[in-house]
């Protein structure tokens, strides 16, 4: 793994993230926000997309499962960047060596049991513990470039989102019968996630797509 690469990611997520934030509340970080919280709940919903009932057959949606481990992500970096551990300027070492030095090993535990560490460990702590995090990416599995570009995708659509009303209520969430997480994904596939305008495609693919919906 180019830990310079993984560097710059970092840093350009926590700007995303940072402008994301400061929408919801301009001082964010000194607002007691109980991210932990929010990160355990993803996790349920995460293990309900990927399945986990023994008396009736279910098929992964492993394209619904990394929407949701970005979710998870999202809330993980807003405490890494509140606890100044990372920032636009700056990564800590410690972060950068727990994405190579774990990403790096094939765990033996499956990935359902590694959902619930995260979970266990989240709420034991009332904190982000990345390494179940990063734990949790390779038992799926999940690499860091697409954790960054998924996030980028998931990222423009929760700016979306606000944009449209997602705080008063007037948000529309389903699209035409579908929710929009399962728009962004379509529409995401359809765009080349390598290119410096991704972001912005991205946006006007789904402000296209949400107002034909209204239609």
């Amino acid at each position: 793994m180019n830990t310079a690469r993984l560097e710059t990611q970092l840093k350009g997520m926590a700007v995303l993230q940072d402008a994301y934030n400061v929408r919801v509340h301009p001082d964010w970080r000194n607002q007691g926000f109980a991210f932990y919280r929010a990160i355990w709940t993803e996790c349920a919903e995460l293990l309900d997309h990927f399945g986990w009932k023994w008396w009736k057959h279910q098929e992964p949606d492993l394209a619904q499962v990394k929407l949701e481990i970005v979710d998870i992500w999202h809330f993980g970096l807003s405490e890494l960047m509140r606890t100044n551990a990372l920032t636009r300027e700056r990564v800590d070492p410690a972060i950068v060596k727990t994405f190579v030095d774990r990403g790096e090993v094939k765990l033996a535990s499956d990935f359902r049991e590694a959902v619930e560490t995260l979970a266990e460990r989240t709420l034991y702590r009332q904190a982000f513990p990345l390494e179940a995090f990063v734990d949790l990416m390779v038992a799926l599995p999940m690499s860091f470039d697409e954790l960054h570009r998924t996030y980028v995708g998931k990222n423009v659509l929760n700016g979306f989102r606000l944009a449209h009303g997602y705080k008063t209520g007037e948000y529309r969430k389903l699209w035409a019968g579908r929710e929009d997480n399962d728009h962004l994904v379509e529409l995401s596939r359809g765009l080349d996630a390598g290119s410096a305008t991704f972001a912005e495609d991205l946006h006007e693919a789904l402000d296209k797509r949400y107002r034909d919906s209204a239609i």
